[in-house]
């Protein structure tokens, strides 16, 4: 079958992508997304922390999130229940460590009003001496944002298809030729996906995605974060903000069950299913109670996710310097939710008008585009 467009990946990356490319085409006819598990986001995009902080990243995010964050609420105006709403972010410790993982012009708060925003830190614990709290970050539901950009890409005519998994890929005229897995020298003609124009938004795997269609490496590398569901023994507020330690970048907030805790570890990793290493979940819960009185009575789930990046921790979204018709739209890393608006319209207006309008800074454009071969 033949499209104008496909997109390897059905995660937040890809189907935000589809979803805004149908709009701006005026539909999504021509345009199919590619999924090689059976379901949609069934990796990294279904183990987000869903807060999108417009303090955090390098200053190529920054923009995009401010961006993504108007957008989302905008959109929420028109539905049932919102995509984002506000939630404060904090980041607690020294002075030192609280200046190194935050930007200027954050409000400042120390002694007790630090503790009576978040009774639960430890006032013995040193370390816990100040605080920087971002005002403008908004919680998410992931499930719901998923959800209504697949329902806008499908109802626009955007065909999404699970269970085909990439294996090969081919360049033939102005076509490329995708390959399934079960592809062999007897494969029919319908079991190879066609497309003028490939999008590259494949997560973990986009680096290998990227070999198969013979682009440029751009360094992209999966990173291990362990989080986990817990239940507590008092509720916390749902109005309670999410809190990062400065030091360690461990960090909980609340949750219907009881809090989300996480631990920041950067640990690398090939692409694959991900999973908590033994031990990881129980060294998290006694770091918590270490630090916070919080008392976790139990785990309702845990998971492990790949958040991936380049070098630079910038992501990349721009037209392969050395393959013809294929766009890269990965490397989100930890911003995946917080950038995906922005990044999908930036995509979609490369894609259909050659350009992204004056909405994003040339710098932001610049620093987004693919790095070129060495």
């Amino acid at each position: 079958m033949h499209h104008d467009i496909v997109i390897i990946g059905a995660g937040i990356a890809g189907l935000s992508a589809a979803s805004e490319l149908a709009r701006l085409r005026g539909t999504g006819r021509g345009i199919c997304v590619l999924e090689a598990e059976n379901a949609v986001a069934q990796h990294t995009s279904a183990r987000s922390a869903q807060q999108l902080i417009p303090s955090y990243g390098p200053e190529p995010v920054l923009e995009l999130t401010r961006w993504s964050i108007a957008a989302l609420a905008e959109a929420s105006a028109d539905l049932p229940s919102p995509l984002v709403w506000p939630s404060p972010f904090v980041v607690a410790g020294s002075p030192a460590d609280v200046a190194a993982e935050t930007v200027p012009g954050l409000r400042r708060m120390s002694g007790t009003d630090l503790f009576a925003l978040c009774p639960e830190l430890r006032a013995d614990a040193a370390r816990y001496r100040t605080a920087a709290v971002d005002g403008a970050a908004v919680r998410s539901d992931a499930t719901a944002l998923l959800a209504w950009h697949r329902r806008r890409a499908e109802s626009a005519g955007v065909a999404v298809r699970t269970g085909f998994r990439v294996t090969g890929a081919r360049r033939a005229g102005s076509t490329w030729e995708l390959l399934p897995a079960a592809t062999s020298p007897g494969t029919e003609p319908d079991d190879v996906v066609r497309a003028g124009t490939v999008v590259n938004a494949a997560g973990a795997w986009a680096e290998h995605v990227g070999s198969l269609l013979g682009g440029a490496p751009q360094g992209l590398q999966p990173l291990r974060r362990t989080a986990a569901l817990v239940r507590l023994d008092t509720a916390m507020p749902a109005e309670h903000p999410m809190v990062m330690d400065a030091a360690e970048h461990w960090y909980y907030r609340p949750d219907p069950v009881g809090a989300m805790i996480s631990v920041g570890e950067s640990e690398p990793s090939e692409a694959c299913d991900a999973q908590p290493h033994p031990g990881a979940v129980e060294r998290l819960i006694a770091t918590i109670h270490e630090h916070t009185e919080l008392r976790i009575t139990g785990v309702a789930k845990a998971w492990t996710g790949l958040r991936t990046e380049r070098a630079s921790d910038v992501p990349v979204c721009g037209w392969d310097p050395a393959a013809d018709g294929v766009f890269w739209l990965a490397g989100q890393g930890g911003y995946g939710f917080q950038t995906s608006a922005a990044m999908a319209a930036a995509a979609a207006e490369q894609i259909v008008t050659g350009g992204v309008g004056g909405w994003l800074t040339p710098e932001t454009v610049a620093a987004l585009q693919p790095e070129r071969a060495a």
